[in-house]
């Protein structure tokens, strides 16, 4: 299936191959698949090595040797002379060793084209647990997630309305009346099974939600909860990371509009789950959103310290989590979780098209879900899961800070009337810094 990355992959090749790149990502968002791939397709040569398959490399970079020996020795181990000229190395799961990660370094710095691309499951928790000192500036590293809805499109070779859902967003002109429809109904579609690749090309075969196999997005829950007890070794620590990851769905419905650790437990403190929290952030399973006090640039100067959202990194996800009825969600029943999974959903367009997440509330409660910092100035983003876009916080945003113009997504088809571009949900990928 087409992914975005393969561009950005085909830039790392052609401008900076002699710096390793890292894929950061969370678990099943292909990063493998796409890597195999693009190896493939792009060098005369490549060699694949999966850490967890073939721990004995673990130990050549564990050696205290040269480069060049253990370059030696792997060659060896693997009965074949590398020509560095034409191959491509792949390590996979790479988070298994340090020392490796570590020696990345030396490749970059060698007068040797070594051509090194690696991956694995929680590289961001790996690299925010570093005991050694962290090759910065010697890596380049790309971020991975799951397949945004233009990708979904192209999954299910529904590519032709890409481009007449780009010609409406850059015109903001309503798309065709029975088109739009048909396009809401692929939404939701999307809004049951999410953008992880394995379950998108498992309802790629039918095309039909009866027939989409929904035990594959619960294994993904479990390899997640599976990858908490392996990778954090103090069992405690293990409970609170996964009581953080199944209370999110309730943290989102919470009437404050911020993460409340009194919702994990009534006993539940801050202190006992800042590490756990900051484990889920690193590897990529939650995304956050930081609250800020006003919209002024730099919006990270602005947030308010412990006041956040945290949401689910595939909406997906959270569909299964919350066990929620594919038939309530096509039918487009009205309940109360349907604006948290809209909103869910908005936040992972938004973060795989590059935008740090913040949001902003004001002292008497008004609230814009989304506030982006795009070169148009700072751009508010409400989100509404009907077509009913009746609000009160929108327009006291506008009233107070004035902005070029506001954002505002919805079921509702293409417009824009009081400075206000309504843009349908299905186009939520179209949001660039350029909007």
């Amino acid at each position: 299936m087409k992914r975005k990355i393969y561009d950005q992959l085909l830039s790392w090749k052609n401008t900076e191959i002699s710096t390793p790149l890292m894929i950061i990502g969370a678990r099943q968002v292909g990063k493998t698949h796409i890597i195999n791939e693009f190896c493939q397709n792009e060098f005369e040569e490549y060699v694949y090595i999966d850490l967890l398959a073939k721990p004995e490399i673990i130990n050549i970079f564990e050696e205290k040797i040269n480069l060049e020996e253990k370059w030696h020795r792997l060659e060896l181990f693997l009965e074949k002379k590398i020509d560095i000229e034409k191959t491509i190395i792949f390590f996979d799961e790479i988070q298994e060793s340090e020392k490796l990660i570590n020696a990345l370094k030396y490749f970059a710095e060698s007068k040797k084209a070594y051509k090194i691309i690696c991956a694995g499951s929680l590289l961001g928790v790996k690299i925010h647990r570093f005991q050694s000192s962290f090759p910065v500036g010697k890596v380049r590293m790309l971020n991975m997630y799951p397949m945004d809805f233009e990708e979904f499109l192209w999954a299910l070779d529904k590519k032709i309305y890409i481009a007449e859902i780009n010609k409406c967003f850059n015109s903001m002109k309503a798309m065709d009346e029975s088109i739009h429809k048909k396009l809401l109904d692929i939404y939701n579609v999307y809004l049951c099974i999410g953008g992880m690749p394995e379950a998108v090309f498992d309802y790629t075969k039918e095309q039909d939600i009866l027939s989409f196999n929904d035990k594959i997005i619960k294994n993904i829950i479990d390899a997640y909860l599976y990858d908490m007890n392996k990778y954090v070794k103090n069992i405690f620590e293990t409970s609170k990371i996964e009581a953080i990851y199944r209370s999110i769905p309730t943290q989102l419905a919470n009437p404050s509009n911020k993460f409340q650790y009194s919702k994990i437990s009534e006993k539940a403190r801050a202190r006992y789950y800042i590490e756990p929290l900051k484990w889920l952030i690193s590897s990529n399973m939650i995304i956050e959103s930081k609250q800020i006090e006003k919209p002024e640039i730099p919006l990270k100067a602005f947030v308010k310290e412990d006041y956040f959202k945290l949401y689910l990194s595939d909406v997906g996800l959270m569909t299964t989590l919350l066990e929620l009825k594919y038939s309530d969600i096509l039918l487009n029943k009205s309940f109360t979780y349907r604006g948290i999974l809209t909103e869910n959903y908005v936040a992972n367009q938004l973060l795989i098209n590059g935008f740090s997440l913040y949001y902003w509330q004001s002292a008497n409660k008004a609230e814009v879900d989304f506030t982006l910092y795009t070169n148009e100035g700072i751009i508010p983003v409400e989100v509404k899961s009907s077509d009913n876009t009746k609000s009160y916080s929108l327009n006291v945003y506008i009233k107070k800070y004035n902005p070029k113009y506001s954002i505002r997504l919805s079921t509702k088809n293409f417009g824009f009337e009081n400075q206000i571009k309504s843009i349908p949900l299905y186009a939520a990928f179209c949001i660039k810094q350029r909007s």
